[in-house]
């Protein structure tokens, strides 16, 4: 996976990269990028059946332990897929409305938080 601006000079073999949010392993690091292994499991929990050759990501790297955090802390470790079911225009921000697996569903939270491609979003209702 060609990594464009993201900077891996600090990354080494065994280092953890979010790729939409899920945590995957450096398995090489071909100088331009990096090679994941992928599973069975993360491919039945997650969209990565979608993605081709050329798709754009979310890439982030691990945080060192002495990292100023902000936000939520996400895992990587994906449950399942939700569907977009709706995005509406709400005065300086875009709402989505997400359709959550019924088993995944009892663990939404108001005012807690789950993720879209790896980006942390707010529950609000």
């Amino acid at each position: 996976m060609e990594t464009g601006k993201l900077d891996l000079a600090d990354v080494k073999l065994g280092d953890s990269i979010a790729v939409n949010g899920v945590c995957l392993t450096a398995v090489e690091l071909p100088g331009d990028g990096f090679w994941a292994d992928v599973s069975r499991e993360t491919l039945d929990c997650t969209a990565f059946n979608q993605l081709k050759a050329g798709s754009r990501v979310n890439l982030e790297k691990s945080p060192d332990p002495d990292t100023r955090l902000g936000g939520h802390l996400v895992s990587g470790h994906v449950d399942g897929v939700g569907e977009v079911v709706a995005r509406e225009e709400n005065a300086r921000a875009i709402q989505f409305r997400i359709r959550a697996p019924k088993d995944l569903a009892k663990y939404i939270a108001h005012k807690g938080s789950i993720t879209v491609d790896g980006t942390s979003l707010t529950v609000t209702r």
